[in-house]
């Protein structure tokens, strides 16, 4: 196998952990417009907690993109 060929694939394998990021933040937000929802007086609670629980998921994603950046560009 030709080794770019395998960078390419490890690389496209590594974004593989933003697929979870991605679902992860729409079960969160759609979680948060549900409580908003149900209960309006609480919002700013809820916004605080989503906002916090989508920034820890996507840092996941922008690990994923790290490493695939490294398997392209340095090794």
């Amino acid at each position: 196998m030709d080794p770019q060929a395998a960078k390419l694939i490890g690389a496209g394998l590594a974004m593989i952990g933003a697929i979870g990021a991605g679902l992860g933040i729409g079960v969160l937000a759609g979680g948060a417009v549900q409580g908003i929802a149900r209960n309006p007086d609480a919002a700013g609670t809820i916004q605080t907690n989503m906002i916090l629980g989508i920034a820890f998921a996507e840092a996941v994603a922008i690990y994923c993109l790290v490493v695939a950046l490294l398997l392209i560009f340095a090794v």
